[in-house]
């Protein structure tokens, strides 16, 4: 506790004392014993310079300075307890997230679920389909499509990810190819060729051309299920699946705040 932050408790403390009359009901009101309250009041009187109460055996009375201090504090205690509750809010740890685009999909799509009621930390998305280096801390979390080999990081597996192709309906014609370094991408180029209808640079763009009725997309099924026009029109494909990681940095993941947002991501990833 720094030398104002200690200060300001002091006066706190003080008005409780000044507003009950007592160091036994002020303990009550502040959780602070009667004799740590007798000193404190103490120390205040010493670091002011001013003789604040007559100490009776039925209680402690206000001096006219106590008045004086008691009148000139007043005014002041709203504000000062509105700052003290600013950095709870400002102070709320960051995280910084990275995922592809589906799966940062997914979980904005959850975001009260991820922050915490109310809000205990700060998300930071990062949407990316390139790995960001969690080792030198790009991130701190990062949803990977396999188990990490670096001794620096762990892993904690989540589910299944399988892709399907979807339409608005089984009699689409022509592919939507996706010009980015994915496996789902790569599968596209390699099946059709040069044979697709519309080619886009971002993946959320393949799913929006489909939602309108504009070609096949391949896509996860976690979320070409989830859209209410859209259906599989082929199997699932195999080459395309894979397990699901959430990755982190050894050091981290201990880390309170790292730990609630993996733990929250768990749920909301988990089938």
């Amino acid at each position: 506790m720094n030398e104002k932050t200690d200060r300001w408790e002091d006066f706190r403390l003080f008005l409780a004392v000044a507003r009950t009359g007592g160091l036994s009901p002020a303990g009550r009101l502040t959780g602070k014993s009667a004799a740590t309250l007798g000193r404190r009041m103490l120390a205040l009187e010493r670091s002011t310079g001013r003789e604040l109460f007559v100490r009776h055996e039925r209680g402690y009375e206000l001096t006219a300075q106590g008045r004086e201090l008691l009148a000139e504090l007043t005014p002041i205690e709203s504000g000062i307890l509105r700052l003290e509750k600013r950095p709870q809010q400002i102070d709320r740890p960051l995280v910084k997230v990275s995922a592809g685009t589906w799966t940062t999909m997914a979980l904005l799509a959850r975001l009260d679920d991820l922050s915490g009621e109310p809000a205990d930390v700060r998300l930071r998305f990062v949407s990316a389909e390139a790995l960001l280096d969690i080792s030198r801390r790009e991130v701190v979390i990062g949803i990977r499509n396999e188990r990490p080999t670096d001794t620096a990081l762990a892993g904690r597996k989540l589910t299944r990810i399988e892709f399907a192709p979807y339409a608005t309906d089984p009699d689409t014609k022509g592919w939507i190819k996706v010009a980015a370094q994915t496996a789902s991408a790569g599968w596209v180029s390699k099946t059709i060729g040069n044979d697709a209808y519309y080619e886009v640079s971002a993946p959320r763009s393949s799913l929006d051309l489909a939602l309108n009725g504009k070609g096949i997309a391949v896509l996860p099924t976690f979320i070409g299920d989830t859209q209410l026009t859209l259906q599989r029109v082929g199997e699932t494909i195999p080459e395309l699946s894979h397990d699901q990681w959430i990755v982190t940095h050894q050091d981290d993941r201990h880390f309170p705040e790292v730990r609630r947002v993996i733990d929250r991501m768990c749920n909301v990833l988990q089938p």
